[in-house]
This record gives structure tokens, C-alpha cells and sequence, in this order.
């Protein structure tokens, strides 16, 4: 399955990616395009847009892209939940919602940095999300 949505990612729009690989299609492919193309690009390449306004896996309320994909695919795991949290904070005006939001954010805008290049961003990204989601079953028990 392809997934769209805009480039310059930082939080939400790696965290994503990173879930849907790691818990939906390990297959998945994801296209990072200008934010005025996201849902043109959608429509022509028959992707799924995620983290952009008016769709269903994008913000909504206090929530981000990565609560409504939790949601959507039904994934109830409890260290996915707090992780979610993370994510939340990180990438919304409520950073203080974990301790450890505002330190994702800071990681993110390096690593963003660093790799400007979304693809190569996600593949240096993910071992951190693979770190938080170890750091998160703790937390829940798991």
C-alpha cells in the first residue's frame, strides 16, 4: 500500500510511518510531496494521505496522525497507547503531556536536520521509535 503525506517530516510524520511498517504492512510505501500536493499525488497514486487537514488519519481535536491510526487499525496495545502520548506532546502545542515529549521533539528537529531527505530521515528515525516503544511496554507493563 502507498501512503502520502507532506515532506520535511519531523514527529508524526515519521512516527507514522514507523507504526504502519512495524504493525500493518510491512510493505508499506510512503511519498513525502510538497504539502499542496499531498492530495493530488493521493488521488493519482492511489495512496492513503495521513498527517495533512480534512483527512481521516490526520489531527483531530487534541489528537495526531499517529491516535488515528492507532484507532483506525484497531492496535490496542497498551505501550503503543503510551507512546502515543510521546508522539502527542512531541508534535502538538502540549509538549509537557510526557516527560519525555519534548525530548522526541528536539531528537526529531536534528535528526530532520541531519537527514533532509524524508526516506532517509525515516530509516535513521526508526530505531529511536523502536527504542520508545521497548521504553513505553515497560512503562504499561508489558
Amino acid at each position: 500500500m502507498k501512503w502520502v503525506t507532506r515532506e520535511h517530516a519531523k514527529v508524526d510524520r515519521i512516527a507514522c510511518p514507523w507504526l504502519i511498517r512495524r504493525f500493518i504492512d510491512k510493505q508499506a510505501e510512503f511519498l513525502y510531496v510538497p504539502a499542496d500536493k499531498v492530495m493530488e499525488v493521493a488521488k493519482r497514486e492511489g495512496a492513503l494521505a495521513f498527517d495533512v487537514p480534512d483527512v481521516e488519519l490526520g489531527h483531530h481535536g487534541p489528537l495526531c496522525s499517529f491516535d488515528a491510526i492507532l484507532d483506525k487499525h484497531g492496535l490496542d496495545d497498551p505501550a503503543l497507547r503510551e507512546l502515543a502520548k510521546v508522539v502527542r506532546g512531541a508534535d502538538t502545542s502540549d509538549i509537557g503531556l510526557t516527560e519525555q515529549s519534548a525530548g522526541l521533539r528536539a531528537i526529531a528537529s536534528g535528526f530532520s536536520k541531519l537527514f533532509p531527505d524524508d526516506h532517509k530521515n525515516l530509516e535513521h528515525q526508526s530505531f529511536v521509535y523502536d527504542a520508545l516503544y521497548e521504553y513505553c511496554r515497560g512503562v504499561a507493563g508489558g
